[in-house]
């Protein structure tokens, strides 16, 4: 094969493989509601909230998110101290307000702390299912306990339901209510749309996202950070050596068309491509030097 050809095939390639790529981030109609905990004794909230933030700013969806909250896990159990989840709501926090300032375009969103702010935290998930029909639905995102989807729910009049779709993706969120069992939320007459274990593919050794601690862009060197926080969290053994954005999961599934096609089996490498093609198109600012 000449020179020439080699060429040729190779720009045909690399046209077909962008194009599919594009065509990869095709969200269904309607808007994004997330509900995470974080506070309960799993961190990995911490790293899946900067990632799902930061893939809506890299893709232009972040006006699709009406509601965020976290700390969701409404009854402290022993596996964490009082003092312990004290910390994890301030770092949930973190993880939300810092990510949303330093990747921009959350502006008009407050991120919510479901314990801290039950009442407003369930108004605000309230007020996005009356906002709810047929060509806007929500979906709602179980990042965490089920409680504050069903105490939006039971707040809200049934006749917006049936444009509620609450994606989950783990029966160990689905069946830790201490006020709503799994089944009392789909009561409700929501769409239960269930997908695979994304831990499978987005809990992964910590070397997988040596690209992002490397990184000279401090954005993406955030997102590393607050995910090695929960890293090296002494409440769980089972994160050590590991960096888990799992939940973020369910926002790669919907951002890649959701029940029509939705990619289940996303991997940080998507992740991965998906922010350093945001970042080398958008580069940070650089500060001015001070005069002396």
């Amino acid at each position: 094969m000449n020179k020439t050809a080699l060429l040729v095939i190779t720009l045909l390639i690399t046209t077909i493989t962008g194009t599919v790529n594009a065509q990869n981030i095709v969200p269904p109609a309607g808007r994004l509601a997330i509900v995470a905990d974080g506070n309960s004794p799993d961190p990995d909230d911490l790293g899946a909230t900067a990632v799902t933030l930061a893939v809506l700013r890299a893709t232009g969806l972040e006006d699709r998110l009406v509601h965020y909250s976290h700390s969701c896990d409404l009854v402290r159990g022993n596996r964490i101290s009082e003092k312990a989840e004290k910390e994890r709501h301030h770092l949930m926090q973190l993880s939300c307000d810092v990510t949303a300032r330093r990747w921009g375009g959350f502006d008009n969103l407050v991120f919510y702390d479901a314990i801290w702010q039950k009442k407003e935290t369930v108004k605000d998930l309230c007020n996005a299912i009356k906002a709810s029909s047929a060509e806007d639905p929500l979906w709602v995102i179980e990042a965490g306990e089920p409680d504050i989807i069903g105490l939006a729910l039971k707040a809200s009049p049934k006749k917006y339901h049936e444009f509620v779709k609450v994606i989950t993706h783990h029966p160990a969120n689905d069946d830790a209510g201490d006020f709503y069992t799994w089944q009392q939320i789909l009561d409700f007459g929501v769409e239960e749309v269930r997908i695979t274990d994304q831990n499978i593919n987005l809990k992964v050794d910590l070397e997988q996202w040596d690209w992002a601690k490397n990184h000279s862009d401090s954005r993406v060197q955030w997102i590393w950070t607050i995910g090695k926080i929960a890293e090296v969290d002494n409440i769980v053994k089972f994160q050590k050596g590991k960096w888990d954005c799992s939940d973020a999961g369910m926002l790669l599934y919907w951002i890649t068309g959701a029940t029509n096609g939705g990619a289940m089996d996303a991997s940080v490498t998507f992740v991965k491509n998906i922010l350093l093609d945001y970042v080398a198109k958008y580069p940070e600012p650089k500060r001015k030097k001070k005069k002396k």
